[in-house]
């Protein structure tokens, strides 16, 4: 299927594409303008990835970022009109992400406004949904999610079932785990433990931490909102990630003073964490396959290119060239297939986000190794480039994947697998197999 989008999709869209662009401009071997992506519209060519994926020290372009608030108002595209946002749902909120992942942008966009404003949205008193929505709206105030043992895929129900998995601790060593206290006469929380690879962690406004509390017999998982500036024993520990676009941090949490997220601690949080991990799956892919269109606009640029250079051999090169043109040709397919996959999962989350995710993630690991590898691909000074969009895909699927564990999951769901299916039967380190799951993950 090929999308329909609205007037003001397109406005997003063609928004998005000019503030990259006005940009230090590329350099001279970029090539021509990418192909159309499908969608029948004229698009400017996406700013130099190089120079949208060179961060400041804080991890992103705070000026950059305000502006994106105020126009197109990124971080509210999909909050309601009542706290500030324009109530355009996961397909306004899809549009951004595909075009912020065409260039690899740097900003907090999945952290904020994908993972923690939702659940913010569905589980906060209307008390906190007044103080943090319309401020995260605005673009004022950047959120991130932090759980345990870099298990975001399980915690979101992407990878297994989060209900009664010990992701969290489970009552268990490890974890985080959050005891009530009573401070002067008023009832609080205090964490400790560790959460590692927290998406924009080191620069956060506010942190959502998921934690185990209430023992073994009556474990349960919570959420609560730890506030850095004021928070004390807690240390962020920036990491150095795959992806150099995507900064991640390590918490370090010391009998940290937390405020609970919700009304009371009978919450259900595994399954609002399971419910929103849909439409962030639908978001993701929306992402992801923007950068695979991306890297595949930029690898057939720097072919086309190569092939226009003075001096540039015939012949037998020019059949390689023909020959790699094809590749990207098929590749080309699959991102739009990829594409459709990720705007149905966006209109539809329930039914398809986990399967759209693993069809995206599939496509963008493929056409990044491509740009890697393709003769003339890279050019003088594009190595880097390529590799930048390698790092996206490698460090993607380590966080939300891995793709067969995410088709995984969506077969015993849907009931085409045995719930208790051994992944033992299928010998270690297997995959699902090569049945219902497979043609599942075919969308």
């Amino acid at each position: 299927m090929d999308a329909a989008f609205t007037a003001e999709q397109d406005g997003i869209r063609r928004a998005l594409r000019a503030l990259p662009a006005a940009r230090p401009a590329p350099d001279d071997d970029v090539g021509a303008a990418p192909p159309a992506d499908g969608d029948g519209r004229d698009a400017a060519p996406p700013a130099d990835s190089r120079d949208a994926a060179a961060p400041p020290v804080d991890g992103y372009d705070t000026e950059l970022w305000r502006r994106l608030a105020r126009d197109p108002g990124l971080p509210g595209l999909a909050l309601p009109a009542e706290y500030g946002g324009a109530g355009r749902g996961p397909t306004g909120l899809a549009v951004a992400c595909e075009e912020t992942g065409r260039v690899l942008l740097p900003s907090p966009l999945i952290a904020t406004a994908v993972l923690a404003a939702p659940l913010i949205a569905a589980l906060g008193t209307g008390a906190q949904r007044a103080a943090l929505l319309p401020r995260i709206a605005s673009g004022e105030l950047t959120a991130a999610l932090a759980v345990p043992g870099g298990s975001l895929a399980t915690a979101l129900g992407l990878t297994g079932d989060p209900a009664g998995a010990t992701w969290s601790g489970g009552g268990r060593a490890g974890g985080i785990q959050a005891r009530a206290v009573t401070e002067d006469g008023a009832q609080g929380w205090r964490l400790y433990g560790e959460a590692d690879r927290v998406l924009d962690g080191g620069t956060a406004d506010v942190l959502l931490v998921a934690a185990h509390t209430g023992g073994f017999p009556r474990s349960r998982t919570l959420l609560f909102l730890v506030r850095p500036d004021a928070a004390a024993g807690l240390v962020r520990v920036p990491r150095t990630p795959l992806d150099r676009t995507r900064p991640q941090a390590r918490l370090e949490l010391r009998d940290t003073g937390a405020e609970l997220l919700g009304a009371d601690a009978a919450t259900d949080v595994t399954g609002a964490l399971a419910a929103a991990g849909q439409p962030a799956a639908a978001l993701l892919a929306a992402e992801a396959v923007g950068a695979a269109a991306g890297a595949l606009e930029r690898t057939l640029g720097h072919l086309r290119g190569a092939g226009a250079r003075p001096g540039t051999p015939g012949g037998q090169a020019a059949d390689v060239l023909r020959d790699a043109e094809h590749r990207l040709a098929d590749l080309y397919v699959r991102v739009q297939e990829a594409r459709s996959a990720a705007y149905c999962a966006a209109w539809n989350p329930a039914a398809a986000g986990g399967l759209a995710l693993a069809q995206a993630l599939e496509v963008l690991r493929t056409t990044a190794a491509e740009a890697v590898q393709l003769p003339g691909g890279g050019g003088p000074g594009r190595e880097d480039e390529a590799r930048l969009y390698f790092g996206r895909a490698a460090a993607a699927e380590l966080l939300f994947g891995p793709v067969h564990r995410l088709r995984d999951h969506a077969a015993r769901r849907a009931g085409l697998l045995a719930q208790g299916t051994p992944q033992a039967a299928r010998g270690p380190g297997a995959g699902p197999g090569p049945g219902a799951a497979e043609r599942v993950g075919a969308v």
